[in-house]
């Protein structure tokens, strides 16, 4: 017997319920076309290939011109059919096959086709040994076209986050070939079935998508442009926000977020997420390879302190590596919590009991993680380590931490995908793209659990694998939690049906503008 999927897809044993696009939840009245976005945020894109670009500035841009085979839904816990229509899996779960709609073009007017979405997403697999996303496409074995609409993956084992992975951004469906030019000059303007279309990019300044005149679904999107513009100072968007000269603020502080709401014209709003911030160790850096040292630093840490003090108590302090969002979160994992005689014990116990001297590296302009790094560095200080703050430019620090250069950093991790997978793959297995989250922790009983619970596809038996996955990688403390956070928007109140879903990603085609 084939299980036949048309509607939102089951992925973690729980009712499938997922909202349609233009969900109903989302509020404002009859869609009015044309008008151009503005968005404002601290740092921009860095690149447009959603096979191998990590930051979150860059995928949510190219969401809008590429797209994949699937959708999350609104809700964040499942997926549902976007430029397919369904699939169809055989009874020992090792063939899929994905029907395609036969509307869907290119913004270019060229139709997708099968042999679109085999090129595509073999390209990505392919990046898997150069740092891009492909390491999560490893059960894939072979990908056959069978007609037009029809392509049929085979895969290596039965392997519970298939679906889902093909509903990842770094899965989205370009034309096959790259249309006839490199990957490099593909790149430079993107083609895909997204609402947008490649529009100018002025790099370090803004870049803009206008209308994708092609695109599937019809009627959208409303808006003719969407512009991204970079403003590094939190002060400097907010009034612009409240001057009109944009329409909205991506990320405005927590500080202003109460004002903001409280001001005419302006709609704040706290977005449900799976956003969790931590502090990464580098164990390629002494004395992060101790682990006594690791955990004195995430005993040392009061997150309540953190989330009244940075977030004005608009978050929860976090237990575990996954986020009460994502599937399989355990909310009675014991990760380290604020305990000074714990930490002083730690570190007591480590290669340097009498303290040290480290830094911490976070991007200028993140008032957040100013502020993280200020208490923090307070707090470790009552120990016996003295942190230096090394403020570098957004990109700086991203390209710091890539290549190992580095002590301690703070980061963060939102879902992408509703599997737990995307994220522990990524954070824990050094084979996983990032070297575990660029800190090169290295535990091979977490890595085993971590395969296992891929292939393992008993809903039960999986939450028993990630709870004791939880549990030990926070007895680790390669990273040392802190909280668990909504997403912060501010829009003016001209803008309709903006949506940040809780895996960070937003259907611009959705968005109009009012007068």
């Amino acid at each position: 017997m084939t299980l036949i999927t048309v509607g939102a897809l089951l992925l973690s044993g729980c009712a499938a319920a997922g909202n349609a696009a233009g969900s109903a939840d989302r509020q404002g009245g009859d869609p009015v076309a044309g008008g151009d976005l503005v968005i404002a945020r601290s740092a921009g894109a860095t690149s447009v290939d959603l096979t191998t670009v990590h930051n979150n500035n860059s995928i949510f841009v190219a969401d809008q011109i590429m797209e994949p085979l699937f959708m999350g839904t609104d809700d964040g816990k499942e997926v549902k059919p976007w430029p397919a229509e369904g699939y169809e899996v055989s009874d020992d779960l090792l063939t899929y096959t994905v029907t395609l709609r036969d509307d869907v073009t290119f913004s270019n007017g060229d139709p997708m086709t099968a042999d679109d979405v085999k090129f595509s997403i073999e390209a990505t697999t392919k990046t898997a040994d150069t740092g891009g996303w492909g390491y999560l496409n490893e059960g894939i074995d072979t990908i056959t076209v069978i007609d037009d609409t029809t392509v049929q993956i085979m895969v290596k084992y039965p392997w519970s986050p298939f679906i889902a992975v093909l509903s990842l951004f770094s899965n989205a469906i370009v034309p096959a070939n790259y249309g006839g030019v490199s990957a490099e000059e593909f790149y430079e303007a993107p083609v895909g079935t997204g609402p947008f279309a490649w529009g100018e990019w002025k790099k370090g300044q803004s870049l803009k998508l206008v209308k994708n005149e092609n695109y599937w679904q019809k009627g959208k999107p409303y808006l003719d442009s969407v512009t991204w513009t970079v403003v590094p100072d939190v002060n400097t968007r907010k009034l612009q926000l409240q001057g009109g000269q944009i329409d909205i603020d991506e990320a405005p502080d927590w500080s202003s977020f109460s004002s903001l709401e409280n001001t005419p014209g302006i709609v704040a709003t706290a977005f449900k997420s799976t956003l969790i911030s931590h502090v990464a160790f580098n164990q390629l850096s002494k004395p992060f390879d101790d682990v006594h040292v690791r955990r004195a630093i995430a005993f040392a840490i009061d997150r309540e302190a953190l989330i009244d003090a940075v977030l004005f108590g608009n978050g929860t302090p976090a237990n575990s590596l996954l986020n009460p969002g994502s599937p399989y979160y355990d909310k009675d994992v014991k990760g380290p919590t604020y305990d000074i005689e714990k930490a002083k014990a730690e570190l007591a116990m480590s290669s340097v009991p009498d303290g040290f001297s480290t830094s911490i590296s976070i991007s200028s302009g993140n008032t957040e993680q100013a502020s993280n790094a200020q208490i923090i560095q307070s707090e470790l200080a009552e120990i016996g380590i003295d942190m230096e703050i090394k403020p570098l430019e957004p990109t700086a620090t991203r390209q710091a931490v890539q290549s190992g250069d580095f002590d301690m950093t703070l980061t963060g991790w939102t879902m992408d995908m509703p599997d737990p997978d995307h994220w522990t793959t990524f954070a824990v297995d050094p084979d996983g793209g990032a070297k575990s989250d660029y800190t090169s922790y290295n535990n091979p009983e977490v890595i085993a659990l971590n395969k296992a619970a891929q292939r393992e596809n008993d809903p039960k038996k999986r939450a028993e694998l990630y709870t004791e996955l939880q549990q030990i990688t926070g007895d680790d403390a390669f990273l040392a939690y802190l909280y668990y956070s909504p997403y912060a928007w501010a829009t003016t109140d001209k803008v309709n049906d903006f949506f940040v879903t809780p895996l960070g990603n937003y259907h611009l085609e959705d968005v109009y503008k009012s007068e």
